[in-house]
This record gives structure tokens, sequence and C-alpha cells, in this order.
């Protein structure tokens, strides 16, 4: 896979994002990136849910993305 695959990959998955949490702004995407611990404060801040809760609806996109990627 190449360096533009992954890039497109990470923007598929950061759209996920956004479609299930439609408070965060691009900003507040590109904590994933790098600070996963403050995207997941935005999204318990944003959606006024607990940590737990968001990290779980944040696990289960990741996982259902990784799935769907594999099986492309």
């Amino acid at each position: 896979m190449n360096n533009e695959q992954v890039k497109g990959k990470a923007e598929q998955l950061k759209g996920k994002f956004k479609e299930a949490f439609g408070k965060l702004t691009d900003n507040d995407i590109m904590l994933y990136e790098g600070k996963r611990d403050q995207f997941v404060g935005k999204v318990v801040e944003l959606q006024g849910i607990a940590k737990e809760d968001a990290e779980k609806r944040i696990k289960a996109i990741e996982d259902a993305y990784n799935t769907s990627t594999k099986a492309a």
C-alpha cells in the first residue's frame, strides 16, 4: 500500500467519525491522528456521553472500518 492509499483510508475513517459524531469539526477530528485521549474528550464534551461510552463507540467505528477495508 502506498502513501496515497494510506492517506485515503485515513480520510475515509475520519469521514466515518463525522457521520457518527456530527458535531465534530475537522479540527476536532485532527486530534484523532495524534492525541487520541483529547479526541475522546472532545467526543465526550460534544456528545454529552460518558468517557467509556465514547471509547466504545470510537472502537466500534474503528473495528467496522477495519473489517470493511480488509474485505475490499
